[in-house]
């Protein structure tokens, strides 16, 4: 990779690691789906200058709703019952895991040995966080947190329907889908009035984490992501997402202070090695069907 472009992938994985604590600070003033509205609302504006890539309107939407609602609402809600936001950005690249799982079940993939290794890795290093589930959030909190990775993997398979097109294009024209039910979830989960308040009362700090939430880590950061992807290999691009948790996590510790207790920190650095493994390891083999 040209130096530049590495440069760029680094800085994207800040960025998506710095967003964690800016959804922390948002979620005192705006609940888990107003939030999330807004992060798109913001995401979205370009597709008033950009056409809709060809795709259809139902693969857009399932991707919208896995890889976008679905995966970062999941985040939310978890982040605002108490999952410390270091551990919600190790659990988010855990998609890595179900994203080979599911591969396996869709598309006959079959994982190198390697990458099975990386697996039953970062499998352990998960159970070992599960261990200490219950102590300072809610296992409800971790449960809604687990269909974030799970949405995350599932919209990265439904993203192979839509190759051949711009990315930015793409990109914003999925963050079209999800305002209008979030926040139709939000009127009806947190009332009109209180929905009205949030918005007429945001802060400037409120603000700027929006647009950095919407404007930056999701318009910006993820068009350069899929521009890296489009130049280069996978295998090249892919593993600098696992330095996103590490930057979550450092940020966060110093942002909130916090702290991470034996089992729990290292069951987190034994998911990120496994993910490392994986994402490092050759491409699954795929596996001809059986007439």
């Amino acid at each position: 990779m040209k130096p530049v472009d590495v440069s760029l992938a680094v800085m994207v994985a800040v960025i998506w690691g710095l967003a964690f604590v800016a959804s922390r600070i948002a979620l005192d003033e705006f609940s888990p789906a107003l939030m999330t509205a807004l992060r798109f609302a913001i995401a979205a504006l370009p597709c008033l200058l950009v056409p809709r890539p060809k795709v259809s309107w139902p693969v857009l939407i399932s991707i919208s709703l896995t890889l976008f609602l679905g995966q970062f609402l999941a985040q939310a809600y978890g982040i605002a019952h108490g999952v410390p936001v270091g551990l919600t950005s190790v659990i988010v690249q855990s998609q890595a895991l179900f994203t080979i799982a599911f591969a396996v079940i869709t598309f006959r993939e079959l994982p190198t040995p390697m990458q099975t290794i990386g697996i039953g890795v970062a499998t352990a290093g998960l159970l070992m966080i599960c261990g200490t589930v219950g102590f300072d959030f809610s296992v409800g909190a971790f449960a809604v947190l687990m269909i974030s990775p799970i949405s995350f993997a599932i919209g990265n398979l439904l993203l192979r329907q839509a190759r051949d097109v711009p990315m930015f294009d793409l990109f914003a024209w999925l963050c079209l889908v999800p305002p209008l039910p979030l926040l139709a979830l939000a009127l009806v989960t947190d009332g009109p009035q209180a929905t009205w308040h949030s918005l007429s009362h945001m802060s400037l700090t409120g603000l700027i984490c929006m647009l950095g939430l919407g404007g930056v880590s999701t318009s910006i950061a993820y068009w350069l992501w899929g521009r890296l992807l489009r130049d280069y290999t996978a295998a090249q691009v892919v593993p600098f997402a696992l330095l996103v948790p590490f930057v979550g996590a450092g940020a966060s510790s110093i942002v909130f202070g916090e702290t991470f207790g034996p089992l729990r920190l290292s069951g987190m650095i034994i998911v990120v090695f496994g993910i490392a493994v994986m994402l490092l390891s050759k491409h699954p083999r795929a596996v001809p069907k059986i007439a």
